[in-house]
């Protein structure tokens, strides 16, 4: 009998229980959707395998992709040729060549090199924001206070999007990325989002100034409505993910108090602590890696046909047991960048260098700079984001 799917987590600190026993299974193994049935990824070597992209698409038109399976009804063909023309530029949804082309223009603004340069105005950021929660101190919610408020900063920066509408893109952002919501709360909340954007693309296409939009826009390689979906899909994946990350780090720190106190004493150790984090909690898990075959193959052993979706269980593969030595333990002194909590391929996420710089500064300042931090309330008792395709926290109180 197939695995139904999606499977939620039912701990702040693990990936759903059912993942061991179907990494046992096997490293594929059937999954039972709403709407049919897809495969499941469940081991590291074979969801590199996937997600290196040979013989394997990205693309949701692509027949057979298993987003068309995971609701039971369609969008109406109105929505859905609406979402056909909103997802220009979602160059994250499109295969070789035509996806080379978008990260060929982007990867100049993400690069190491870039994110070095970044990093004093983060810690800039991260130092602002440590100041107000203290002075208005001595209780905060870490999520809205912290965790949400860096990256939202950060991304809007960078992409030239004013901050005083991070509101409005937080509140939308939710409603996209949660499982349980109305879809047709999420289809309003993604045209709301581009209809500000499609503004604020015209504006660049005006006056441009020295941002990432202002640059692509006198790149002149872009059409104005794949610059729209460029800065969606920037904005929206460049805050949620690290806004979820850091709350949660600091909950896994704080309950780790002698691999903390360690990385207090030794500060060089926080990069990768940063990847152990990353590797331990996959927040993404399958959402962002949902892929179809494009012909028949055999993957781990199993015959995948053309036209059969694929499902890779990040969560899973950053626990497997024949790769990482006691998966389930958290060990700071691990260094497993070989993870694939950022994919991996020609998908592997383009801002994982900011993400990890956001991540490292985050941490290191907020521990250094609040000694006396703690959690106020059990772990039982701190509202985690079970219903949503992006695992987080939906609050966390914290006092010093």
């Amino acid at each position: 009998m197939a695995q139904h799917f999606p499977v939620q987590r039912t701990c702040p600190f693990a990936p759903p229980p059912e993942y061991a026993r179907l990494r046992e299974q096997g490293p594929l193994v059937r999954a039972a959707l709403p709407g049919g049935e897809v495969w499941l990824v469940t081991r590291h070597a074979e969801a590199q395998r996937v997600l290196s992209g040979e013989g394997i698409s990205t693309n949701p038109a692509t027949p057979g992709h298993p987003n068309t399976l995971l609701t039971p009804e369609p969008p109406s063909p109105e929505q859905a040729e609406t979402l056909r023309e909103s997802a220009t530029g979602h160059f994250i949804d499109l295969d070789p060549p035509e996806h080379t082309r978008f990260r060929k223009l982007l990867i100049p603004e993400f690069t190491v090199r870039r994110v070095r340069e970044l990093r004093p105005s983060i810690q800039r950021l991260v130092d602002e924001l440590i100041d107000d929660m203290l002075a208005k101190g001595p209780e905060a919610e870490l999520v809205e206070a912290f965790g949400l408020a860096l990256p939202s900063l950060v991304i809007c920066r960078l992409l030239g999007v004013p901050y005083a509408e991070h509101e409005f893109f937080q509140s939308r952002t939710r409603l996209i990325v949660s499982a349980t919501e109305d879809p047709a709360a999420g289809y309003t909340a993604m045209m709301e989002i581009r209809s500000f954007l499609d503004e604020l693309v015209t504006a660049a296409e005006r006056a441009p100034k020295d941002d990432l939009l202002g640059r692509l826009v006198t790149g002149g390689q872009l059409t104005h409505q794949e610059l729209v979906g460029v800065i969606f899909l920037l904005l929206v994946a460049g805050h949620e993910t690290t806004a979820n990350m850091i709350p949660l780090g600091v909950l896994t720190l704080l309950r780790h108090p002698a691999q903390l106190a360690a990385l207090r004493a030794d500060p060089a150790g926080w990069p990768m602590a940063v990847e152990e984090l990353l590797r331990y909690h996959s927040v993404v898990d399958w959402v962002a890696f949902d892929r179809v075959s494009t012909r028949d193959q055999e993957i781990g052993g199993q015959r995948v046909g053309k036209g059969e979706g694929i499902f890779v269980l990040g969560a899973s593969a950053n626990r497997d047991e024949r790769v990482f030595d006691r998966p389930d333990e958290f060990d700071v002194a691990r260094g497993a960048r070989h993870h694939v909590a950022f994919g991996y391929g020609v998908h592997q996420c383009l801002g994982q260098n900011l993400a990890r710089a956001e991540l490292e500064i985050a941490l290191r300042t907020l521990f250094e700079r609040v000694p006396g931090l703690r959690v106020t309330v059990a772990d039982e008792d701190v509202p985690a984001k079970y219903d949503g395709v992006v695992f987080g926290l939906k609050a966390l109180p914290v006092a010093w």
